[in-house]
C-alpha cells in the first residue's frame, strides 16, 4: 500500500501568512530568472504527481509574475501518429531551454511510468526500456549543464476524492475533470505500485526526487517554491532599468471626436449603481 493512502494531514495553513510569504517568495523567483537571463542559465522543473494533487496551482504561482519571454509552461497533449514512431524522449527534447530560459513540464515523459503503464497505453518492452533510458537521459540533461529538478505532489485518497467533487460542482472548473482522471480512482493502488517502481529506477543522485506534501494546497506551494529557491544558486542582480522620459507637451495633435469611436458598453457602471442600490435599501432597514 502507498503512503500516500495513509498520509496525515498537517494543519492548514492561515490565509494571511500564505499570501504574506507568497509575495515575498515571488518576488524572489523574479529576481532568480533575472540571474537565470543574465548568466544564460538553463531550469528544467518536472512537475508530476497524483491527479488533483495541486501541479497546475502550484505552477501558476510561481509563474505568475515571471516574465514569459523566458519561462515558458509545456504541457504537451496526446503524441501524434508521427510522434509515436519517434524516439519516446524526442519530442521532449524540442522543448527544453535554450540559455537564459526556465522551462516547467506540466507532466512530463514520466507519463510513460504512470498513466501509460497503468492504463496500457505502451507495451512492457517499452516501459522497461524507459525506465532503463530515463537515468540516462536525464545524466546527460545534468551533464550539459541543465538544471534539473523533479518534484512528485503526494495527495491522499480521501483528498484526491474530496477535489474531484469540488471539481464537478464547479462550473469554472469542470473542464479539468476526465474520465482519465477518475480512473486514478479505481485504480489508485495500481498508480502507487507505478508510482514506487519508477521512484525506485529514476530517483538518481543527479536528477533526485523530492515529494511535496499537497494535502493543503497553500501549504505545498510555499512549500516547493522555497525548495526550488533553495536548489538554484541564484544572486540578486540589479535591473538595468530604463530612464522615463518627460512627455512633451503636444503642439500638433488634436484627437478626433469621441462620437467616430466604438466603445465598449460600461458594464461595470452596473456594479457601481447595484452598490449603491444595496446601500440605500440597508439603511431604509435601518431607519424604519
Amino acid at each position: 500500500m502507498s503512503e500516500e493512502k495513509n498520509s496525515t494531514k498537517p494543519p492548514k495553513l492561515s490565509k494571511k501568512a500564505y499570501e504574506k510569504e507568497l509575495v515575498r517568495l515571488q518576488a524572489e523567483l523574479v529576481a532568480m530568472q533575472q540571474w537565470v537571463v543574465k548568466t544564460g542559465a538553463r531550469v528544467v522543473i518536472v512537475m508530476e504527481g497524483r491527479d488533483a494533487a495541486g501541479k497546475g496551482s502550484a505552477i501558476k504561482r510561481i509563474t505568475q509574475y515571471l516574465n514569459p519571454r523566458t519561462c515558458r509552461i509545456e504541457a504537451l497533449p496526446k503524441p501524434t501518429e508521427r510522434e509515436q514512431t519517434q524516439w519516446y524522449f524526442q519530442r521532449y527534447v524540442e522543448k527544453l531551454p535554450a540559455a537564459g530560459e526556465i522551462v516547467i513540464f506540466d507532466r512530463s515523459w514520466y507519463n510513460r511510468a504512470g498513466v501509460e503503464r497503468v492504463m496500457g497505453f505502451c507495451t512492457t518492452e517499452e516501459y522497461r526500456r524507459f525506465l532503463h533510458q530515463t537515468p540516462i537521459f536525464e545524466r546527460l540533461l545534468v551533464e550539459d549543464g541543465i538544471m534539473l529538478r523533479k518534484y512528485w505532489f503526494s495527495v491522499s485518497d480521501e483528498e484526491q476524492y474530496k477535489r474531484f467533487q469540488s471539481r464537478r460542482e464547479d462550473p469554472l472548473r469542470q473542464w479539468k475533470l476526465s474520465p482519465m482522471d477518475l480512473e486514478s480512482i479505481t485504480k489508485w493502488e495500481d498508480y502507487s505500485r507505478a508510482k514506487d517502481e519508477m521512484f525506485i529506477h529514476t530517483d538518481i543522485p543527479a536528477a533526485p526526487w523530492y515529494t511535496v506534501e499537497s494535502e493543503d494546497k497553500k501549504r505545498s506551494r510555499i512549500n516547493v517554491i522555497s525548495h526550488l529557491l533553495s536548489t538554484i544558486p541564484y544572486e540578486h542582480i540589479d535591473p538595468d532599468l530604463p530612464e522615463i522620459p518627460e512627455r512633451p507637451e503636444i503642439i500638433d495633435y488634436e484627437r478626433p471626436p469621441r462620437d467616430e469611436f466604438r466603445y465598449v458598453p460600461d458594464a461595470a457602471a452596473k456594479l457601481e449603481l447595484s452598490k449603491v442600490s444595496s446601500k440605500k435599501k440597508k439603511k431604509g432597514k435601518k431607519s424604519s
